[in-house]
């Protein structure tokens, strides 16, 4: 079951209808447009929490998660669509995205409030990877695919979010404003770079049908 018209078919005719040679991104290609625009999506994304930790100095925690998701999604489309092969990328991204990203967030959100701590991110970044691995490969249907798809979101993007809590850690003291930069910074170059990589692995068969690899 193919979502947003992104099966194979569907993006193999896209691309012909164009009349013009197809132009596929490589996994390297596709990695580099991820970790770019996913961190400049991630710095902007992030910004609700600087603006309400220090300088409103009130917020709720529920306040700070809607308005960071409504950013993520709201910019993620100019930066990200050309993630997708094809015409029309801009917004089927978007329904796609919207949609894969609440299940990241929702199952993210629901860990770290269960446990909290340590145990709530792993959990939250597992369980979050998954979700979001999910859905891309069931709208891509790349279903066979699918714990590759995984591997390539949670990998990458748990070391740029473990990352970003150690430089977190070391600078939040003295330096809060830029510890939260450099969390939001290492963050987007993990994510980036798993999102990358997993619309690459959810492509293959559309880039095979139009005589790529």
């Amino acid at each position: 079951m193919a979502l947003f018209q992104l099966d194979p078919q569907s993006i193999a005719a896209r691309v012909r209808g164009t009349g013009v040679p197809a132009q596929l991104p490589t996994a390297g290609a596709s990695v580099v447009r991820g970790i770019v625009g996913f961190t400049l999506l991630s710095v902007a994304g992030f910004a609700p929490w600087p603006f309400l930790d220090l300088w409103m100095r009130r917020g709720t925690e529920t306040q700070l998660y809607i308005s960071c998701i409504a950013i993520f999604v709201g910019l993620s489309g100019p930066l990200l669509h050309r993630l997708i092969i094809g015409p029309g990328s801009l917004v089927r991204f978007y329904k796609l995205f919207a949609l894969a990203f609440l299940a990241y967030a929702a199952v993210w959100i629901a860990f770290w409030v269960w446990l909290r701590g340590p145990e709530g991110e792993i959990a939250g970044v597992l369980g979050g990877a998954a979700a979001m691995g999910v859905v891309l490969a069931l709208a891509f249907d790349a279903q066979r695919s699918i714990l590759k798809i995984i591997a390539a979101l949670l990998i990458p993007n748990a070391l740029g979010y473990f990352a970003g809590g150690w430089f977190e850690g070391k600078l939040a003291m003295d330096h809060r404003l830029a510890a939260m930069l450099l969390w939001g910074v290492c963050y987007g170059i993990g994510f980036g770079a798993g999102l990358g990589l997993a619309f690459h692995f959810c492509q293959a068969r559309a880039r095979a049908a139009l005589g790529g690899k």
